[in-house]
């Protein structure tokens, strides 16, 4: 009874440790749902375990990951909530992985290999910390941001706002274009780290007929 107890102690800090870093960057699938897919997945081996243990232990041949199996290809239908497709940018992907990962960190808690289950979980953990900087400085060539540009007869600016983003080393993945009370012009783009970002909202407020640039 102790050791199931200590198993799911460990499957709630195991995934709620991760899933504090997904919930800090506003992801769809935080705290709760990280400790859930951990303390499920390691139910899940502790009952095959327990299954075993009563039922075929001496008697019979049974596979006791065939539950757990289920689990890895299961989790799935989860992660694929978590996935985003928002006009040339997928979001999502990250935190797709990361409840996959705590999936099958919660079978090998469930199953007592927990040498192998505290490792996973702090190098899961390391990575979305520590390299998400190396990241965005060495492989990304920049943050992803929205920028929202509105104003009057912007689609005679187009040109010139696309000029001063090209400027300012913005690589513009997605264009939306919006007619409300006034017209909204929304970039997807990749902006560099050592972005000018107060320069750049400048020269856009220079362009005739822009009345209001923000940032997200």
């Amino acid at each position: 009874m102790l050791q199931d107890i200590l198993k799911i102690i460990f499957a709630i800090l195991a995934g709620g440790l991760i899933g504090i870093e997904r919930e800090n960057v506003h992801r769809p699938a935080g705290f709760r749902t990280h400790i859930l897919v951990c303390v499920g997945s390691t139910l899940v081996m502790m009952t095959s375990e327990h299954i075993y243990e009563i039922y075929y232990k001496g008697h019979a041949n049974i596979d006791v990951a065939r539950l757990g199996a289920q689990v890895i290809s299961g989790i799935g239908f989860l992660g694929a909530g978590t996935i985003i497709k928002d006009g040339a940018t997928v979001k999502g992907l990250t935190t797709a992985a990361t409840l996959w990962a705590v999936a099958c960190i919660g079978l090998a808690i469930g199953i007592g290999y927990y040498k192998g289950a505290f490792l996973a979980t702090a190098a899961v953990y390391l990575t979305l910390i520590l390299l998400k900087k190396f990241e965005v400085k060495f492989v990304s060539k920049g943050i992803l941001r929205s920028i929202i540009v509105e104003g009057h007869n912007l689609k005679s600016s187009i040109q010139k706002i696309d000029s001063i983003l090209t400027a300012h080393s913005v690589t513009i993945k997605d264009i939306k274009f919006m007619h409300e009370k006034t017209e909204k012009v929304c970039y997807k783009a990749l902006v560099l780290p050592d972005s000018n970002i107060n320069q750049l909202i400048t020269d856009l407020y220079l362009i005739e007929g822009v009345s209001r640039v923000t940032f997200e």
